[in-house]
């Protein structure tokens, strides 16, 4: 009977963790039938996601138009009025540019003096083999098929809603930063409501954009009724903590606009990458981001938006059965006095009633620590000993690997065969002795988030219910073997928390991170032990959890090679430079396969090229290069157009025309150089303020469909030393009949986030 009690304690445990996921996501059923009009039909937005994902379709493609083309039609066929807004746009974080094409269209409502609500994502995919399925077309058909449904009711709305299918967005932030600064719609926009991805699957994450606090956004956004809230203000204190790089970040940043991102990260590993495609997207998440856009959109639309602006901050996470609780950070520090007050008083009167011991507490501390050190160590250990016993993970620069859920499994089960393994060398402690290294631990924590990251503060609700648990064992004499049971139950909120946590910082931060996972499971453990440690009688559970690691690092091991579902990412690209007369091939790939091995047989470097290299999201470098004959690639005609001095500075007029498909330019200089009134285009860089360039690259330009060419335009000191250099990139060295280059098997892919699959040219420019 008492195991009988003691296993439905675990099953406890295991459902709240099953339920905590469910909880967060909608199912999807694949015959479900749509009655309404009026209702989203998931078939309708995947009708329109087979039509605008079938190919890479990045700013400037003769794809990227066909998908403009798409769905500006559309918009027509809902009736609306789209306009193509054309404007170069310069990123200056991002050193980037180009003449962005953003798709927008406008539904009247029927106040005008209300605030605007825009509806956004970025119909651009990742350059240059990314489909783009996910990110974010997912975001462009959840928004085409909401407007019709809510159209399709013929109710007005209060506020105007515009539609924005912004360009350029993996460039950076380009078509969102044209349209804030260039498009008068953009002064009267209330909020933002923005659809993104950053994977092809899980749940998809609510997070909020303000410059004030979030008490009136978070109220808002509970209004609406979403049926599956995914946030926490973890999430969101971290958030504002990061360097945010999404479309939103220009609205709150330059337009001082409140908004909510929603996006879905899980599968990371097919993020910008060929395999971003119609076939990987998971349903459930495209539901998911349905849902918040119903729902948000039939309340916002009839909202005053300017009521949005808060003087107050929320604590709040998704909490069982109430979906999401909430209060005020004012409560913050109260709260951590009262559980502070609750938890000496508990031990003083502990120790009087004998149910705790002096000499028990501070023996606690030695297992609680030892777990924490060496569960957190171990996994971080195991994944740098898997990096050398599978070097080929290196080669996917997002850091979760295919098999990556495996491994989250693998090493959550470790660190609680450790825990188990630690806890029982300390048997001559009672339980409720153990309980207190956690709780005292966990109050600490707690504080520490109070001065640092108010919005993990939800972590004292743990602390609360482990002090609800330590009463009843100071207080109560239960039967030993209901305890357990009836501790599970209680500790549901704890563990319905802090589960999905365990599992987000290593898909969303790569597994590197799984030692933090280690440290939540650490932290759950030691506030469960009444449930987990039984002196009295030999667990299983240590066996249980041991052989459960084995069978997933052996599942993962399994399933550490490629096939064509799981594709191999690799890489390769020529460098000419026409001042040297030179040529390389190069490649970033720590493990050489059968693609770059045709090149790299013999006779190569191994190290970063001293050539210019290109940027890249990672700042990865290359690993090999090998000295090749030039192909005699032709590079861009540089017309300089003005060449003046006046009153010592310099001012320079250029124009660079392509003699070959060149998708992007890089603008280098080869010194730190004050530069001022520099222009791309006509678009002023930082509006005629001047600025220090310092050396590398200056500037990248995406070629657009509507340009021929790039005209740049800067003035500079009379004696400033000024040697610039211009790389010509293009997307074409396996269809350039100058190379003879075997294309991949169906089991690789190019690499994401580095430029690939590329003939460089560069040169200095004659100034």
């Amino acid at each position: 009977m008492k195991r009988s009690i003691n296993l439905a304690a675990v099953l406890v445990v295991i459902i709240t963790v099953y339920w905590s996921f469910k909880d967060s996501i909608p199912t999807y059923k694949q015959d479900q039938v749509v009655v309404s009009d009026t209702i989203f039909s998931v078939q309708n937005a995947l009708y329109h996601l087979k039509n605008i994902s079938n190919r890479p379709h990045f700013t400037g493609s003769k794809e990227h138009k066909l998908v403009q083309n798409y769905l500006y039609n559309e918009l027509k066929k809902l009736g609306l009025a789209p306009e193509i807004q054309q404007q170069t746009a310069i990123n200056k974080k991002w050193k980037a540019a180009t003449t962005a094409e953003n798709i927008i269209a406008r539904i009247a409502g029927t106040n005008p003096n209300r605030k605007a609500l825009l509806l956004l994502s970025h119909y651009d995919s990742s350059p240059h083999s990314s489909n783009g399925a996910s990110d974010a077309g997912s975001g462009i058909v959840t928004i085409l098929e909401s407007v019709r449904a809510f159209l399709a009711k013929n109710k007005k709305p209060e506020n105007d809603i515009i539609i924005l299918f912004s360009d350029a967005e993996e460039l950076g932030l380009l078509g969102a930063q044209a349209f804030v600064k260039h498009h008068p719609w953009a002064k009267n926009i209330g909020l933002v409501l923005n659809f993104e991805a950053r994977g092809s699957g899980g749940s998809s994450y609510m997070l909020l954009e303000t410059n004030g606090k979030n008490k009136n956004l978070v109220t808002a956004f509970l209004e609406a009724g979403t049926n599956f809230p995914a946030a926490s203000s973890l999430m969101y204190s971290v958030y504002k903590k990061l360097p945010n790089d999404t479309d939103l970040t220009v609205f709150r940043e330059a337009g001082n606009i409140n908004g909510f991102n929603f996006a879905f990260i899980d599968d990371h590993f097919d993020y910008h990458t060929q395999q971003d495609s119609f076939e990987r997207l998971d349903r459930s998440s495209l539901l998911h981001q349905a849902d918040y856009l119903t729902n948000t959109l039939d309340y916002f639309a009839y909202q005053d938006l300017s009521t949005l602006d808060s003087e107050e901050d929320l604590v709040f996470v998704n909490f069982p059965v109430f979906k999401m609780i909430t209060y005020p950070f004012t409560w913050i520090f109260p709260m951590l006095v009262v559980a502070g007050i609750l938890l000496i008083v508990l031990i003083i009167m502990g120790i009087q009633r004998r149910k705790l011991s002096v000499k028990g507490i501070g023996k606690g501390f030695v297992p609680f620590f030892m777990g924490l050190v060496l569960s957190a160590g171990a996994c971080y250990v195991v994944w740098k000993l898997l990096l050398v016993a599978h070097p080929h993970y290196q080669d996917m620069l997002h850091g979760f690997t295919y098999n990556g859920h495996y491994y989250i499994a693998a090493f959550s089960f470790l660190s609680i065969w450790i825990l188990l393994k630690v806890y029982a060398y300390f048997k001559e402690v009672k339980p409720i002795d153990l309980c207190i290294a956690p709780l005292i631990f966990t109050v600490l924590l707690n504080a520490f988030f109070a001065f640092y990251l108010p919005g993990a503060a939800f972590m004292i609700i743990p602390v609360f219910i482990a002090l609800i648990i330590l009463a009843m064992e100071i207080f109560r004499n239960f039967r030993e073997k209901s305890k357990a049971l009836l501790y599970a139950i209680i500790s549901i909120p704890t563990i319905y928390i802090i589960a999905p946590m365990v599992s987000l910082f290593p898909i969303a931060l790569g597994l590197k991170m799984s030692f933090i996972s280690a440290i939540f499971i650490t932290l759950t453990f030691g506030l469960l032990i009444p449930v987990f440690i039984k002196h009295k009688e030999k667990s299983a559970w240590q066996i249980f959890t041991g052989i459960l690691t084995l069978v997933f690092f052996g599942i993962a091991a399994f399933n550490s090679g490629f096939t064509k579902d799981n594709k191999k990412s690799n890489s390769l690209v020529y460098i000419q430079n026409e001042d040297t007369n030179t040529a390389y091939f190069a490649t970033y790939d720590n493990v050489l396969d059968a693609y770059t091995k045709q090149v790299f047989t013999s006779d190569y470097e191994t190290g970063n090229i001293s050539e210019t290299s290109g940027k890249s999201k990672y700042k990865t470098k290359y690993k090999y290069y090998k000295k090749t004959a030039s192909r005699n690639i032709p590079s861009s005609a540089v017309t300089v157009l003005k060449d003046t001095v006046i009153q010592g500075t310099r001012n320079l007029k250029f124009f660079i025309a392509p003699k070959r498909n060149v998708r992007k330019y890089e603008l280098y200089s080869a010194s730190p150089v004050i530069i001022s009134k520099l222009s791309i285009n006509g678009e002023s860089y930082e509006n005629g303020v001047s600025f220090e360039a310092n050396k590398g690259v200056l500037l990248s330009y995406q070629m657009a469909n509507s340009d021929t060419g790039v005209v740049i335009e800067f003035s500079t000191a009379e004696e400033s030393p000024l040697e610039l250099s211009i790389s010509e990139i293009s997307y074409d060295l396996l269809s350039n009949p100058k190379f003879k280059l075997t294309p991949r098997e169906e089991t690789m892919m190019p690499m994401p986030f580095v430029i690939n699959d590329a003939i460089i040219t560069s040169k200095k420019l004659p100034l």
